[in-house]
């Protein structure tokens, strides 16, 4: 069986005892996930990120940034150079500590739940966009019910040549017209559990029709666990629901869907084969 690659793992967000990065991996690799990223967001959630690629540097890689709920607090200009900073000299350390950071995130923009906190939430997001660039870091964004103003700031940073922003559109829930917008800007689209749900029929459409070279699968673990184990909570070894599910409507094998989305993580995240 070819290798899977889950691309978005939160090691934190449980208070489930017994919830080690250890005992995942041990099923993640009988289930053939060799790689994964695991991601930040706020303070407890880089350092859960970077504790878990320190404790296994050859199968995880950290992403790490501030999110964002996190820009209420970051409302002022010099709070967010402050993060920034910070975030930098993280990165420049990690190799010190044997810890690879991958990437700048999760990142981005939700109106869903905090819509009154739109103008930080873009601030804080456009900065870290900026940031990722200069340390030519592609970015794992989030967007709710935000579309145009995610395209228009990831607008100002690609399209530039080597200095081009990279980077996804984690747990993808969007339509068609969304998707083809980031692609053309040459970002890559990662499907969830979600796309195995009864009622996601039009998101099975979207998998159905993106290049292949462009798609990506996550858990978004420990949320958003995919049929048949919805109610339970998500972990790396699930993400073979999500590689089944796009084969299935891309009329493929499971190996070629693996194979592809393995691959297109390997090189977005230059994490070796």
């Amino acid at each position: 069986m070819e290798a899977l690659f889950d691309s978005h793992v939160h090691f934190s967000g449980t208070d489930t005892p017994g919830y080690q990065v250890q005992e995942q991996l041990d099923r993640a690799g009988q289930a053939g996930v060799r790689q994964l990223i695991a991601i930040g967001g706020s303070c407890d959630l880089n350092a859960s990120a970077f504790k878990a690629a320190e404790a296994a540097p050859r199968q995880i890689r950290a992403a790490i940034g501030f999110d964002r709920d996190q820009s209420a607090e970051m409302a002022s200009a010099a709070s967010i150079v402050d993060a920034t900073e910070r975030l930098a000299r993280v990165v420049g350390s990690s190799s010190e500590l044997g810890v690879t950071v991958c990437a700048i995130g999760e990142i981005g923009l939700d109106y869903h739940y905090s819509p009154e906190t739109r103008d930080s939430q873009m601030a804080l997001f456009d900065a870290q966009c900026a940031l990722a660039v200069d340390l030519e870091l592609p970015v794992f964004v989030h967007s709710r019910d935000a579309d145009e103003d995610t395209l228009a700031i990831l607008r100002r940073y690609t399209g530039k040549g080597a200095k081009s922003l990279q980077g996804v559109l984690h747990c993808f829930t969007r339509d068609i017209a969304f998707a083809e917008q980031l692609v053309a800007m040459g970002f890559y689209i990662s499907f969830s559990g979600i796309v195995t749900f009864r009622n996601a029929d039009a998101l099975r459409e979207v998998a159905r029709t993106l290049p292949a070279g462009k798609l990506l699968v996550e858990t978004d673990s420990p949320y958003l666990a995919p049929v048949p184990h919805r109610g339970k909570r998500n972990e790396p070894a699930f993400v073979s629901e999500v590689v089944n599910m796009l084969a299935t409507v891309r009329a493929v094998s499971f190996d070629e869907m693996a194979r592809v989305t393995t691959t297109n993580a390997q090189t977005l995240f230059r994490f070796p084969g």
